[in-house]
């Protein structure tokens, strides 16, 4: 968000990210505000029906919580609403994502909803179903060719965690980013905003080069990675935090710090895992903040909002569903607003 980069002196910034720290704050009330002030329905709103619709709903993959969790919570929304729902799920296949795009098309669904995908992979086969008109949507997916996009507020996902890093270790320090994911838009717009908050803190620093997270076997990967770092850094206080556009490189680098005893070193991600938010729960963990997001949530609102335009209403061209930055302090806050415990 704006307000992020153009901001005032780095001292006002660090003030003001402490007296919110200081005061319990959470982005709830934030980003419900801008939730609703994107079009989103009241918990009262009557959605239209799908009665007689075909909505088509792609996914990149499910092996992830908030894949898989934002993927089966549109299926189950669409036939609460009365319409068919075609689910495919490519698997982390992009040869497979794309014709199962194909397929789809072929189809000619009332709406077709994808799930994620690295933008030059699925923007080319959403512009051809637009052409086809098919109505399309998104989920975390920034492309003209969606009449509507479901997401977190990513740019501010991306700065208050950023600015969670960097009250943690005191506006100083060496950092190891994981950025495997820049083709995918929410990746790359957290990097982005991560990069925008700490270019007022001279004294932190990336170290170079930056890690790239794979897919699969992303945990093992991660921990292997950050034991080669952390034998390359051995001091304690060469290294201040480790940061991931998401929480399963998350996952991976926390084992590996437990692992060689460098607990000294904090983690951070994004997505609210299960996992991952009961080592932030955990006082002794280096996991220190993630960012939850509400994929059930997500996954419903976009099925209302296929119903919502199916019906003849104007939509936004983004919906936000409200996120939390969960630390040490707040956890059991956030995890019982999330519904997790």
């Amino acid at each position: 968000m704006s307000e992020i980069r153009d901001s005032g002196p780095a001292i006002g910034r660090r003030n003001l990210l402490k007296a919110s720290l200081a005061a319990g704050a959470t982005l709830a009330a934030a980003n419900a505000g801008l939730f609703a002030s994107t079009g989103s329905a009241a918990a009262d709103e009557e959605i239209p029906s799908l009665k007689g619709k075909r909505i088509a709903i792609s996914a990149t993959g499910t092996d992830h919580h908030f894949d898989l969790t934002a993927y089966n919570a549109q299926i189950d929304e669409v036939k609460k609403l009365g319409g068919e729902p075609i689910a495919v799920d490519a698997q982390r296949n992009d040869t497979k994502l794309v014709s199962q795009l194909q397929t789809l098309i072929a189809q000619r669904p009332d709406a077709l909803v994808q799930l994620l995908g690295t933008l030059t992979v699925v923007d080319p086969w959403l512009k051809r179903a637009k052409d086809a008109k098919i109505p399309v949507f998104t989920i975390d997916v920034g492309t003209p060719n969606s009449l509507n996009n479901t997401t977190s507020d990513n740019w501010r996902i991306g700065s208050d965690l950023a600015l969670q890093l960097v009250s943690d270790i005191g506006g100083a320090g060496n950092i190891v980013v994981f950025n495997g994911f820049y083709g995918v838009v929410p990746c790359a717009i957290r990097y982005d905003q991560l990069k925008a908050v700490i270019k007022y803190y001279p004294e932190v620093k990336i170290i170079e080069p930056e890690l790239r997270d794979v897919i699969p076997n992303t945990v093992q990967d991660a921990f292997s990675q950050i034991t080669a770092i952390l034998n390359k850094y051995p001091e304690k206080g060469s290294i201040k935090a480790i940061w991931s556009a998401w929480d399963i490189p998350q996952l991976g680098a926390t084992q590996a710090l437990v692992a060689a005893g460098r607990t000294e070193i904090s983690t951070y991600g994004v997505d609210g895992s299960p996992e991952v938010l009961q080592l932030v729960r955990d006082p002794n963990s280096p996991a220190a903040g993630n960012a939850a997001q509400q994929p059930e949530e997500i996954g419903r609102t976009a099925i209302r909002n296929v119903a919502r335009y199916l019906a003849g209403q104007k939509l936004p061209r983004e919906t936000y569903v409200p996120a939390l930055i969960a630390n040490k302090k707040n956890i059991d806050e956030v995890t019982k607003t999330l519904r997790l415990g």
